[in-house]
């Protein structure tokens, strides 16, 4: 009797165990954590600052003629000294707009600015008539641009998902402002040329952003812009006094500009759609 009672009891607590199990609560991996990725997709616009250096070469030359005021002599002598060098340095700062499309690991976008230019500078430079010492010429040139705005292509590649490198290129424009002036000591010649032309030259460079996070960007680029050349005649050399003019000698002035510019900016993009990373 003891046995059976033994026996009846190891069942029942071998089924209550088996039951109990089957009662504990069972846990399952939970789904990894979602985050939000950066897609640089959209319209954006920001503000930038930084350097620019640069460098313009303004010229005046003249002909000679029979029934002009110099001596055939005097010609290479004026070109000469009117081969002039300008430097400039200046802080440099503005507006940026612009949209991008993000395509894979690839970005690709059109961005324009209008900066502060701050290009501004003049040289001298004078020499003795080499028919007619110890008279002698000067010829003075100036040039400035307050402004500079750029229409750009940007073409780039993403190191990681918020860090982009990319290159840019496109077109520069500028109000390029330039005077120039020739005097003698010879007989009080004068005269004098004013170039006032919006250039519209071309520019290129390279740059990288960094993708902060609820639309904000910060950028570093480097822009090298060409402005071109462009010139001017006159014919308005006077002489003696009282003044006579000498129209037979034309004056011709040119003048260039190329800059470098350093900056770094931050952008705040508008919309676009959102990545999910795991």
């Amino acid at each position: 009797m003891k046995k059976l009672v033994l026996a009846i009891s190891l069942v029942l607590f071998g089924a209550g165990s088996a039951f109990a199990a089957d009662l504990a609560p069972s846990y399952t991996k939970a789904p990894p954590m979602v985050a939000p990725g950066y897609n640089w997709t959209g319209f954006y616009i920001g503000g930038n600052v930084g350097g620019a250096w640069g460098n313009s070469d303004p010229t005046t030359s003249t002909v000679f003629s029979p029934i002009g005021y110099f001596a055939a002599s005097s010609v290479p002598a004026i070109a000469l000294v009117g081969a002039q060098r300008i430097n400039s340095s200046s802080v440099t700062g503005g507006f940026t707009a612009g949209y991008n499309w993000q395509v894979g690991g690839a970005v690709l976008g059109i961005e324009s600015d209008i900066n502060y230019f701050g290009f501004k500078g003049s040289a001298s430079g004078s020499a003795v008539y080499p028919c007619c010492a110890p008279t002698a010429f000067t010829v003075s040139s100036s040039v400035s641009a307050d402004w500079l705005a750029t229409i750009r292509g940007r073409i780039g590649f993403l190191a990681t998902p918020n860090w982009l490198l990319y290159a840019t290129g496109g077109a520069a424009i500028a109000d390029v402002k330039t005077n120039f002036n020739f005097t003698d000591t010879f007989a009080t010649a004068a005269e004098s040329a004013t170039i006032r032309d919006t250039r519209v030259g071309w520019t290129a460079g390279a740059g990288a952003e960094y993708a902060i996070g609820n639309g904000w960007s910060f950028k570093a680029e480097y822009l090298y812009v060409d402005l071109g050349r462009s010139s001017v005649t006159s014919n308005n050399l006077t002489a003696f006094t009282p003044a006579i003019a000498f129209p037979a000698n034309t004056y011709t002035h040119s003048v260039d500009l190329k800059s470098n510019i350093v900056r770094v900016g931050m952008n705040y993009k508008f919309g676009g759609p959102v990545v999910a990373k795991y």
